[in-house]
């Protein structure tokens, strides 16, 4: 297994999931009488931080159909939850306008890249070409140095 699972981490994210769902509108519990539903959703909106109990509640009144999303949602919280622990791993956003967003998207077609490969390339050309600039700039003075030496002597 990639992802060490925590128990106690976990709980809370299957108890916010479970009351998620519920206030979704969706039934959460295995029991059709309406009174004995509510009577266990109060019994776990009352254990938020009683992992222990939350797991037992799972097993004893969760709805079974949704068991699989709950594993789903907990594999994908726990792989969230170790890659922002990790700055080359953490997800980053940033605010582009469309046409900013389209261009970048062709650049990074034509490339056969992915957008933020495409973006630290363009970065790493701008470096480069600024470098060079100020390569000529040097040379430019220098030039003049030597050209202003030679007419006063």
């Amino acid at each position: 297994m990639k992802y060490q699972q925590l128990d106690n981490l976990e709980s809370g994210w299957k108890w916010q999931y479970l009351v998620k769902k519920h206030k979704e509108g969706d039934a959460i519990t295995h029991y059709i009488d309406r009174s004995e539903a509510k009577i266990n959703i109060d019994a776990l909106m009352a254990m938020e931080h009683e992992p222990v109990k939350v797991l037992e509640w799972i097993e004893h009144h969760m709805n079974p159909a949704l068991e699989v999303k709950l594993k789903q949602a907990i594999r994908a919280k726990r792989k969230r939850h170790y890659n922002r622990a990790q700055t080359h791993t953490r997800k980053k956003s940033i605010d582009l306008d469309y046409r900013v967003w389209e261009k970048l998207s062709q650049k990074a077609k034509l490339l056969d890249a992915t957008l933020s490969d495409t973006i630290e390339f363009l970065l790493s050309e701008a470096g480069k070409k600024e470098h060079a600039n100020q390569k000529v700039e040097d040379i430019r003075k220098d030039l003049h140095q030597l050209l202003a030496m030679d007419e006063g002597v």
